[in-house]
């Protein structure tokens, strides 16, 4: 594993750092828009008093920041693979390239010793995962890692309530920012309530001091930053378009890791790209707050 020199040296210094994941710019986000909103998301980790850590793997390599250059490739390559955890050491023995997921993310990021990290959305339980058992490595992962993610919840095509309570099984602490709500996703409810409202970065930071005194920092504080409702999809189409899509995934006989991209495809496509803005929206929303809290955190 590589560590930037920029990364390294805030860490060494005690200086704020937000990890950031790849995979939504290997396969969340259509090219050329991909590098752009990476460049993006990466300026508002700076603009919020915090140095940006994107993680992937390049030529073999994880590394942990990456310069441009890395960043342009694994942007613009068609032979980028989606990484979780399990497909880090299969990537890296064939010298390939990889976008790094919510787990493979936090994993890598808190062995750099990244204390926050940002995306958009997480993984979760799958619906009718009650047959399939499909279920995303990233709560596993997060349950036994010891990060701050900054989200806007679970991504809203999967089971919301079913991985409510896999993050309270794995004994992952979540938290609503500036809401009793917990985030949607695209949406600004879930429908569901966060089990602990905060309200400030100083309050995340307290919460985070806390863990250390009842012995519960193994696991992941997830932080839920909905988007302002004014900016969310609008419900009516988020759901038509989603069942639409559900049933277009189980037609064509689309599982596994496919199903999450498949179904964001789907949506921005058929919601005329509203999906995807409010994606990017949230994502910079999510890096910005995630710097804020790395600073607090630092100091």
């Amino acid at each position: 594993m590589r560590i930037a020199p920029e990364v390294a040296d805030a860490l060494a210094g005690g200086m704020p750092v937000v990890a950031l994941e790849s995979a939504i710019v290997t396969h969340g986000l259509p090219r050329p828009r991909n590098l752009e909103v990476a460049r993006a998301v990466e300026a508002a980790v700076r603009e919020g008093g915090a140095s940006p850590a994107t993680v992937g793997v390049v030529g073999g390599e994880a590394r942990v920041g990456l310069d441009d250059d890395a960043l342009s490739q694994l942007a613009g390559r068609a032979d980028v693979v989606k990484c979780g955890v399990r497909d880090l050491a299969p990537v890296a023995a064939v010298g390939g390239f990889g976008g790094t997921t919510v787990a493979a993310t936090a994993h890598l990021a808190a062995r750099a010793g990244i204390r926050v990290f940002a995306t958009g959305g997480l993984g979760g339980v799958h619906r009718g995962a009650r047959e399939s058992r499909d279920e995303s490595a990233d709560l596993e992962t997060l349950g036994r890692t010891d990060i701050v993610v900054v989200c806007a919840g679970v991504k809203s095509i999967l089971d919301v309530g079913a991985t409510l309570e896999r993050l309270e099984t794995l004994n992952v602490t979540v938290l609503g920012y500036g809401t009793d709500r917990f985030a949607g996703f695209y949406l600004s409810d879930s429908g569901y309530p966060a089990p602990w409202r905060v309200d400030s970065v100083a309050e995340v930071a307290g919460v985070v001091a806390a863990r250390s005194g009842v012995a519960t920092e193994g696991s992941a504080v997830v932080v839920g930053n909905p988007l302002p409702s004014e900016e969310q999809l609008d419900p009516a189409l988020h759901d038509r378009v989603l069942a639409e899509g559900l049933a277009a995934a189980e037609a064509a006989g689309v599982a596994g890791k496919a199903v999450t991209p498949f179904l964001l495809e789907h949506l921005s496509r058929e919601s005329g790209g509203a999906s995807l803005e409010a994606n990017v929206r949230l994502v910079l929303r999510n890096a910005r707050l995630a710097a804020e809290i790395a600073a607090e955190l630092a100091a």
